[in-house]
């Protein structure tokens, strides 16, 4: 999908239009037409704005076959030692989970500790 499309698809999921988006990143309107109809590609500042105004990463906005992420994320790095889990051998995988039942067994114990 082109950058264009991907910009109108943001858009309208978020439902605001191309004036709102425009003066949400403090641009003239008519460029957003033009960005969505790929007669121009915005510059890397405004590229920039764009997916902060939408909180999406960059690399979706850029390339094909990129999934939507979010550009500002909480718990980015924890998601993404995550994902890695996939790659361990079912050993680690399952002393993994192990751990992390534990951590929430802990956290659970001073629930019911502070809760007394």
């Amino acid at each position: 999908m082109h950058l264009g499309n991907k910009i109108k698809e943001l858009r309208k999921d978020k439902n605001i239009s191309q004036d709102e988006l425009a003066e949400k990143i403090n641009i003239d309107g008519r460029q957003i037409s033009r960005y969505e109809n790929d007669k121009m590609n915005p510059s890397i500042e405004v590229l920039i704005k764009i997916a902060e105004a939408f909180n999406i990463s960059i690399d979706y906005l850029l390339f094909d076959d990129i999934p939507k992420k979010p550009l500002k994320q909480k718990y980015f790095g924890i998601i993404n030692k995550l994902e890695t889990i996939e790659s361990l051998s079912d050993e680690d995988q399952q002393a993994f989970i192990i751990f992390l039942d534990s951590i929430a067994a802990k956290y659970k114990m001073k629930q019911l500790a502070n809760s007394i």
